[in-house]
């Protein structure tokens, strides 16, 4: 199963390779896929590339959905995104 990870990009560098914030775990990314994306585009990422632009209220629902997955209707109060973003990594390896 493949999974997209909402991620707003918070600086872009030398080679189109940004830094990307993901619920407060920082990531770098490839924004070759997507010549649209700038600072402070929200994207789906994927296997270290950013894949499509969304706007803020899609990646936030996409994020809720993420959520539901791993943890169903049970999700910890005050859970760190780095659990869910560590999670949903290995479950897309």
């Amino acid at each position: 199963m493949c999974l997209a990870v909402p991620a707003k990009v918070v600086l872009i560098g030398e080679y189109r390779m940004a830094q990307v914030d993901i619920h407060g775990v920082t990531r770098t990314v490839s924004l070759d896929l997507v010549p649209e994306a700038e600072v402070d585009s929200w994207v789906l990422i994927h296997a270290g590339f950013a894949i499509q632009v969304v706007d803020e209220q899609f990646a936030a629902e996409s994020w809720e959905l993420i959520q539901q997955i791993e943890w169903g209707d049970d999700i910890p109060e005050g859970l760190p995104a780095e659990v869910l973003v560590e999670s949903v990594s290995e479950a897309s390896a």
